[in-house]
């Protein structure tokens, strides 16, 4: 069974940063895109990053400039550097795979509040 988890998440004050990892127990995991979805308290899961296998990225038009995904997959681990947080990107942050995705995991909890 396949496993993410995620970890990094905290409480920070808007314009901070924090740095995201999620380890995933997936085979083949250099083939697969991944990405990392979010979901705010009341609010549907969204798209946030995805990297392809070949290291493309794309982001949502919220978190451009700010946010970059990264994989390192020798370690089976993706990455979210998050710079200058907003309070509207509070929320629990997931990896997945981009496409037909996998059993969530627990998330990363990300409060940005002064």
């Amino acid at each position: 069974q396949v496993q993410l988890v995620e970890s990094g998440g905290g409480a920070v004050q808007p314009g901070g940063s924090l740095r995201l990892s999620c380890a995933a127990s997936l085979r083949l995991f250099n083939i697969y895109a991944m990405a990392w979805y979010r979901q705010a308290e009341g609010k549907q899961r969204e798209l946030v990053a995805a990297i392809t296998s070949g290291g493309s990225t794309n982001y949502a038009d919220s978190v451009k400039g700010r946010f970059t995904i990264s994989r390192d997959n020798a370690k089976n681990t993706v990455y979210l550097q998050m710079n200058s947080l907003k309070p509207e990107d509070t929320a629990v942050y997931y990896c997945n795979k981009r496409n037909k995705v996998e059993l969530w995991g627990q998330g990363t909890l990300v409060t940005v509040s002064s």
